[in-house]
Order: structure tokens, then C-alpha cells, then sequence
């Protein structure tokens, strides 16, 4: 009898502590504030880190078109590349968003609820739900465009000039000029 009594102790004993872990108020709240943090501007990390992958196979088969494919078919192969390309992003970007919450499940809430005390966890929440963060987050990725933009024209004059600069040096090394276009300034926005 004392072995029963003891054996359900411990099962009941563990079952709470499971409840509780599943409804303890700060891994919620950790999980809440993850949610509301997440917006366009995730949307828009998801598609940079696409595109960067998308990048690294332009990278690769941008020679090879060029090398293999006869001029007057490369603009149609251009054309091809670039919509597997569109595909490809678009697929890479879904796949990424998929294991947005997943990761954040894993790594973003308990870091959150470990960091932060509920009370504070509870600023954050209230901070991000107020309607100026919302406004913010909405605007931010228009915003982060308009700054971009006017620092590449900006930053354009001189690092046309320090292109030419490197260029000049690589000559010097390589003992040959670039292929035409091979290295282009940054492009207008």
C-alpha cells in the first residue's frame, strides 16, 4: 500500500509539474511577445536570407550561361534562368517561413523567459501592442528602403572611385584587365 500511495505521489507529482510547465505564465508570455515582435520586418529577413541563397546560384551559373550558352540564345536562357530563379526564391522563402515558429518555439522563447522577469516580459508585450509599434513596424520596411536608397546614391561617387581603385591594383597582380561588366557600380534605386 505504501508503494502505491508513493508511486502515485510521484504521478500526480509529475503530471503537475508537466501542467505547469505547458501554462507557466512567463513561457506564455515569453511566447506572446515573440509573436507580437514577429512582422514585416521578419517577412522581409525571410526574403533576404532567400535571396542571398538565391544570390550564391547566380554567382554559379551566371559564368556558366555566359560561357556555354551561344549569344543569340543567351536572352532566352537569361529569361529561363531568371524565372527558376523567381521560382526558386519563392520556394526557399516558404521554406524558411516554415520554420519560423518552430525556431522560435525552440530558441526565442526560452531565451526570452529566461531573461526576463514576468513583469518585464509584460512591458514588452504592452510595448509591442501599442499602436505606435504596430505603425512602426508597418512603416519600418518603407523606411529601411527610402534610407537605403538615398546612402547608395550617396555612397555612389566614391565607391564607383575605389572600384576603379581596385581595379587599377588587380591589374597590377592579375596582369590582365576585367572581362567587360565584369564588375559593375552599385546599381540606381
Amino acid at each position: 500500500m505504501k508503494k502505491l500511495i508513493t508511486a502515485l505521489a510521484i504521478t500526480s507529482l509529475a503530471c503537475s509539474a508537466a501542467v505547469h510547465a505547458q501554462t507557466d505564465p512567463k513561457t506564455e508570455l515569453a511566447k506572446k511577445v515573440v509573436a507580437l515582435q514577429q512582422g514585416p520586418e521578419l517577412d522581409r529577413l525571410v526574403g533576404q536570407l532567400a535571396g542571398s541563397t538565391a544570390q550564391d546560384l547566380i554567382n554559379k551559373w551566371g559564368p556558366q550561361l555566359e560561357a556555354n550558352v551561344p549569344k543569340a540564345k543567351r536572352q532566352k536562357a537569361s529569361d529561363d534562368l531568371n524565372a527558376e530563379l523567381k521560382k526558386y526564391a519563392d520556394d526557399t522563402s516558404q521554406l524558411i517561413a516554415k520554420q519560423v515558429s518552430k525556431v522560435s518555439a525552440e530558441s526565442l522563447v526560452p531565451a526570452y523567459a529566461e531573461r526576463f522577469t514576468l513583469e518585464e516580459l509584460q512591458q514588452l508585450a504592452a510595448f509591442f501592442e501599442s499602436p505606435a509599434i504596430k505603425k512602426y513596424q508597418a512603416a519600418a520596411p518603407e523606411l529601411g528602403n527610402v534610407f537605403v536608397q538615398k546612402l547608395v546614391e550617396a555612397s555612389r561617387t566614391d565607391v564607383v572611385a575605389r572600384i576603379k581603385q581596385f581595379d587599377e591594383a588587380a591589374v597590377k597582380i592579375v596582369g590582365t584587365s576585367p572581362a567587360p561588366g565584369a564588375a559593375k557600380p552599385p546599381a540606381k534605386k
